[in-house]
C-alpha cells in the first residue's frame, strides 16, 4: 500500500525499526553521492530524488507539475526497492553497467529494468550503487532524458524521437503496407423484369353472331 507520508521524516517514522535502519543507510549513501542540484523529497508514496523545476522547468513528461525523477527508495510489503531512472539508459550509466560491475562475491543482484530489490542493506553492493549514482551528474541526466523524452524542444536541448515511439510508428507503417486493399463490392445485377400481363381478347357481341 502506498504511503501517505508527506515528508521523509514522517515516512521513516512509519516503518518498523529494522526496516528504518536499512532504508536510512541507503538514503545516506544516495545523499552522499548524488549531484547537489538534485533534491530529496516525497513522491508516489516513497523517498525520491528529483531535478527541481528551478533547474528543469518542463518537469516530468508524465506529469509536468512533477519534477523530473532521478532515483527513489521505498519500503514495500516483502522487500525494499531502490529505483535508478538512469538504469533505463545504456553504456556507462545503464542497467548493463550495473550488472557487469556487480561483484560475484556479493549477494545475487535482484534487478528489474530500473529497480533493485533487497531485504537488507547488506544485500547490495554499496560501492556499485554509490558509483552508479555518482557518475550521473544532473546535466548528464538531463542529456539522457532529452534522448528518451517523447516531447521536443524542451529547455532548448536537441532531441531525437523516442525509440519506442519511432519503433511503434515504423511497425504501424509496415503493417499498413502489408494490409491488402479492401475489395470493391461486386455490382448488383438488376432484378429481371416481369413480363407485362396479356390483355384478354374482346368478346363478340350476340348481335354479330346472328
Amino acid at each position: 500500500m502506498q504511503s501517505k507520508a508527506t515528508t521523509v521524516s514522517e515516512y521513516l517514522a512509519s516503518m518498523p525499526a529494522d526496516r528504518r535502519a536499512h532504508v536510512s543507510r541507503i538514503r545516506v549513501l544516495v545523499n552522499a553521492n548524488i549531484d547537489p542540484a538534485i533534491q530529496e523529497g516525497m513522491l508516489y508514496g516513497m523517498i525520491t530524488w528529483s531535478v527541481p523545476h528551478a533547474v528543469f522547468p518542463p518537469g516530468y513528461h508524465v506529469d509536468p507539475k512533477t519534477p523530473l525523477p532521478f532515483a527513489a527508495l521505498a519500503s514495500q510489503k516483502n522487500h525494499m526497492s531502490l529505483y535508478l531512472m538512469t538504469a533505463y539508459g545504456e553504456g556507462s550509466t545503464g542497467e548493463a553497467w550495473i550488472r557487469t560491475n556487480w561483484p560475484k562475491t556479493a549477494n545475487k543482484l535482484d534487478m528489474g529494468k530500473s529497480c533493485i530489490r533487497f531485504t537488507r542493506s547488506e544485500d547490495l553492493a554499496l560501492d556499485v550503487v554509490a558509483e552508479a549514482i555518482r557518475r550521473v551528474p544532473v546535466q548528464e541526466h538531463l542529456s539522457w532524458y532529452a534522448r528518451v523524452d517523447p516531447r521536443n524542444g524542451v529547455a532548448g536541448i536537441p532531441r531525437v524521437p523516442a525509440r519506442k515511439a519511432a519503433a511503434k510508428k515504423a511497425a504501424a507503417k509496415k503493417a499498413a503496407a502489408k494490409k491488402p486493399a479492401p475489395k470493391k463490392p461486386a455490382p448488383k445485377k438488376p432484378a429481371p423484369k416481369k413480363p407485362a400481363p396479356k390483355k384478354a381478347a374482346p368478346r363478340k357481341s350476340a348481335a354479330k353472331k346472328k
